[in-house]
Formats: structure tokens, sequence, C-alpha cells
């Protein structure tokens, strides 16, 4: 389980880094997990940040230890984010791809998670778009504002868990929906390259997209973008 140390750090190295790590989730009695493929990285200095509109009630997850998840809901549904360093400062679990075990186990898994979200209009949703975007990854796993809004992770119901996996090649590009007048040029959006199918929206798909300009590749040893 990451403990506070990993989230009591800098917010774009603690977004960074959680790319690749599992979202571990009980529920009715069984393990579920996805793989995080996308994160992004919000500050309370800049504006397309929650933190940047001050202290409220619903809101004071992000002025909370490190590691402390604030929920909140989007036209779609339920999002999850951690607080970091920083009062205002988060990150938001943006999306990820489902881990199955073998067996009797992985059939239960994957009977929960498509039960949870099914595909509109019925039927089962490809598994490696179950987790792409921010409310498809909280709805697969059961996570709601109710239950989970302002609590720490949670080692017997709800953690992160590091099982050694890097992404290769770790990718960068701006945030999502952001509007142009609120720093949508930061590229704070951090991809797993491996896995760019389930990602949000993928930023090497798009026509006339360049590296250096739309996406960027981020040096493994440095964690700075590469030139």
């Amino acid at each position: 389980m990451l403990d506070a140390d990993f989230f009591d750090r800098d917010t774009l190295l603690v977004a960074r880094e959680l790319v690749g790590k599992v979202l571990c989730r009980k529920l009715q009695g069984v393990w579920l997990k996805a793989r995080l493929v996308e994160t992004e990285a919000y500050m309370a200095r800049e504006k397309a940040s929650h933190g940047s509109l001050g202290l409220t009630p619903s809101r004071k997850a992000l002025w909370a230890p490190p590691g402390t998840i604030y929920m909140y809901w989007s036209r779609a549904g339920d999002s999850m984010n951690t607080s970091t360093r920083g009062a205002g400062n988060g990150v938001l679990l943006k999306g990820a791809v489902p881990v199955f075990d073998e067996g009797e186990l992985g059939r239960a898994q994957r009977a929960l998670m498509h039960g949870l979200n099914p595909r509109r209009g019925g039927g089962r949703r490809p598994e490696h778009r179950l987790c792409a975007g921010q409310t498809l990854l909280c709805r697969s796993l059961g996570l709601t504002i109710a239950e989970w809004g302002g609590r720490p992770f949670d080692r017997e119901a709800l953690y992160l868990q590091d099982d050694g996996y890097r992404p290769a090649p770790l990718l960068a590009a701006p945030r999502l929906g952001i509007h142009p007048e609120r720093d949508a040029h930061l590229p704070w959006r951090f991809l797993d390259g491996g896995n760019l199918r389930s990602v949000t929206k993928n930023p090497l798909s798009a026509r006339g997209a360049r590296e250096g300009v739309d996406w960027w590749v981020i040096d493994p040893q440095s964690g700075e973008v590469r030139r």
C-alpha cells in the first residue's frame, strides 16, 4: 500500500508516479483491481484546479493531509482524486485498465465490474475500455462520493499498490476539457504509453498530432520532458 509519504511530495511527481499503480477496492467480499494508465495534476496556483476556487466544505479534502480522497461529481458521475503536498493541490485518477486474477476469482471480478458498469443500452463494455475515464473508473469499482469523500486510503477496503510495473514510455499531454483561459496549455496529464487504448483520449491519434506540441515523452531518469 502506498503510504502518506508517497503523497506528501510535489504534485507533478505524484501524478507521474501514480501512473502504473494499482487501485485495489474490496466490494462484496471481492477485491477489484485497476491499473492507472492516466492521471492529471492540479495545483491551487493555476486556474483549472478546484483548489484555485478556495476552501469550501465540498473541497476541504484538498486541504487535508496528503493521501486524503477528494471526490466530486462531474457531468457523467463520481470522480476520484487524492490530495498531495500543498494546500489545495491534488491528482485526478483519470483512467485505468482492469486487472483480473485467474480462475474463479477472476470470473467473480469480471462479473462484478461489468455489472457495475454495463454498456449504455445493455451488454458488456470492452474490457480495455471498462475504466477508460474518471467516471468509468469509479463506476467499475463502485466508488462514490458518499462513501469515500474526505477519507484516507484504507488497507482493508481501498488502497493504491505498487506491484513493480513501470509505464514505458511515460507520456505527458495537456489536460482534457480545460478552457483555453484556464491554463489549458499545461502538460499535466500523464499517460502510460503502452496502454493508450485505455486512456480517455489518445493524444497521438488526433489528426496532425505532433510530438513536442501535442504530447511529450518523459525521461524515466530525470522525470523531465525529452527535448
